[in-house]
């Protein structure tokens, strides 16, 4: 019997839930953990009456866990899961659409890097108990491995491959382009092509039998246009896709992120259960990887040689947040102090994640208690038309 673990039960969890519960693999038995105990017997129960349905035979558990990393080590380890899926992270996407804030716009301005150490911290605690279990368990990621998963194959944990983002674009492209055979398609892919690049030489690039797409930027316009909430019926879909190519050795190409710690994402073609990339005639892995990091400069970090770098706009940001802590009235004592806001403006070494995480979880929970610039803007309207 194959077994697969999901770590959490947001969005993305119940999309490949629901997913997984329409693969024809009777042998395949999910356990669904997650911190709340409502939420897991919920989802449990949602995907089991799917697969009842369905008919075929994919058994869901509640596993209700902790997530400090004793608790995962125990989970695993009674678990024996075969594959594990990290779909959680002490980041909601969701954030600016439902509660926008001071923290929501300073991301949409200086880049979606300054979230690294929230996506990290689960998937670290996972890769470390998948790597003490000892056992063949593969691990997937599926929380910004565009950059998460360098940082895990930098810190020396496992980690097979992420799921979302280049998949996304790649599942999109199949579609724009009339639902052409995967095989026929390779997309090179990173987080930062969910939205439209600020340049045109810096959009995703695709190839048709080994010839480049043109016009990507058209291809895609009907998923930017669509609500990130809802692509996770698509992300979701491709999840379960991935874990029965994986466990049970069905053919299948597409493009992923984040393949072995590499940043961004890549076309890959799984045989066996065996992933490999499978990037296109005329360009080599250190072309792609340059390539991904590159355009992933927009997001606002790299990581290299042991140390997460933040870059461009997100760290002038920082450097003027600090500047701005600096010359402001006094600060009150749960603040972060502009010193740790200085250090933290370039980056952190990787062995720092944990004191680079408090920093930041300071901040936004200091920057959530102001307005989002359009909100605060709108109350200075209301305000003013009351006068």
């Amino acid at each position: 019997m194959a077994r697969l673990l999901i770590l959490g039960t947001g969005s993305l969890a119940t999309a490949t839930c629901c997913a997984l519960a329409d693969l024809s693999h009777a042998g395949l038995r999910v356990t669904v953990a997650g911190r709340r105990h409502t939420a897991v017997t919920e989802l449990v129960y949602l995907a089991g009456a799917r697969a009842a349905v369905a008919g075929t035979g994919v058994t869901f558990t509640a596993a209700q866990a902790a997530t400090d990393g004793e608790a995962l080590c125990e989970l695993i380890r009674a678990e024996r899961p075969d594959l594990v899926l990290v779909c959680a992270s002490m980041h909601s996407p969701w954030e600016r659409e439902r509660t926008p804030s001071a923290w929501t716009d300073l991301i949409a301005q200086a880049g979606f890097g300054l979230t690294l150490p929230f996506q990290a911290d689960l998937a670290v605690r996972a890769a470390t108990a998948v790597a003490a279990a000892g056992r063949s368990t593969r691990l997937v990621n599926a929380c910004f491995p565009d950059a998460v998963n360098p940082l895990l194959n930098a810190l020396h944990l496992p980690v097979l491959c992420g799921i979302g983002n280049a998949g996304l674009v790649a599942s999109s492209l199949t579609h724009a382009l009339g639902a052409v055979d995967p095989q026929r398609l390779q997309v090179l892919a990173h987080h930062v092509h969910l939205s439209r690049p600020r340049s045109a030489d810096d959009e995703a690039r695709a190839w048709l039998d080994g010839t480049p797409v043109p016009d990507v930027t058209q291809h895609l316009a009907a998923q930017r246009a669509t609500g990130r909430e809802r692509l996770n019926l698509v992300t979701g879909r491709t999840a379960a896709r991935l874990a029965a190519a994986l466990l049970y050795g069905a053919d299948w190409d597409t493009s992923l992120p984040g393949p072995w710690g590499l940043p961004g994402g890549y076309p890959v073609r799984i045989r066996g259960g065996t992933l490999q990339l499978a990037l296109p005639p005329g360009l080599t892995q250190e072309a792609a990887v340059a390539w991904n990091r590159q355009v992933g400069t927009a997001e606002g970090v790299d990581i290299a040689d042991g140390t997460v770098r933040f870059t461009g706009r997100l760290s002038a940001a920082l450097h003027a947040l600090n500047e701005h802590e600096e010359t402001t009235g006094p600060r009150s004592l749960d603040a972060p102090q502009a010193g740790d806001i200085a250090d933290l403006a370039d980056g952190f070494p990787i062995g720092e994640l944990n004191a680079a995480r408090t920093v930041v979880e300071t901040l936004r929970a200091r920057l959530r208690t102001r307005p989002a610039a359009h909100r605060a803007k709108a109350e200075q309207t209301d305000a003013g038309a009351h006068v």
